[in-house]
């Protein structure tokens, strides 16, 4: 079972894509308040967690099926999102995005749900992976929503600071994040056994 600090970790990973989007946010609004700023991570962080309970309810069943394998689906999982998320913010797709949102005026709430549901995709392949490796359904949604809804937050407020660079750097820390979740899993497997 994973531990508060593996769910902390995976919620990091997966809410630096929502983090980035929030930046970007953050810039077009220009002069965010943290009312607004709540407003929009909690969108984030919602979708963050749902996305988890849809891949969970697709795991468990399939999960009879591939309990041998379970450890591996969800290494290939986490690693492929993982690397995907870094292989995109490496070849620079996340900057024209953001840097054509941020000549935008600010947005309605619906633009930011549909960019929260853009950014929460990599979360149903993982709530795959949490099913099979028998991770409790709700505290993993409540650690992945609530993380996202404060690191969404923040990335609205440092979006009118920091500018748009920071979200592909973010982008590719949380891509490594994924992949070290997803690599510790067969050597955890290997330590149960043996």
């Amino acid at each position: 079972m994973a531990g508060m600090f593996t769910l902390g970790a995976l919620g990091l990973g997966l809410s630096v894509d929502a983090f980035a989007a929030a930046v970007g946010k953050g810039a077009s609004i220009g002069t965010p308040r943290w009312r607004d700023a709540i407003r929009i991570g909690a969108v984030f962080g919602a979708f963050e967690a749902i996305m988890p309970c849809i891949g969970w309810v697709i795991g468990k069943a399939v999960a009879t099926w591939f309990s041998e394998y379970g450890g591996w689906i969800a290494f290939i999982l986490l690693v492929g999102v993982g690397g995907h998320m870094m292989w995109e913010a490496w070849h620079g797709d996340l900057a024209p995005e953001h840097e054509t949102e941020a000549k935008k005026p600010a947005m309605g709430m619906l633009s930011v749900a549909l960019t929260a549901v853009a950014t929460s995709i990599d979360a149903l392949a993982v709530g795959v992976s949490l099913a099979v490796m028998g991770v409790p359904l709700l505290a993993a949604c409540i650690v992945i929503g609530g993380v996202t809804t404060v690191i969404a937050s923040s990335g609205v407020m440092i979006g009118k600071h920091a500018g748009l660079w920071l979200g592909r750097y973010a982008e590719i820390a949380g891509g490594a994040v994924l992949i070290l979740i997803g690599a510790a899993i067969p050597v955890q497997q290997v330590l149960m056994r043996g």
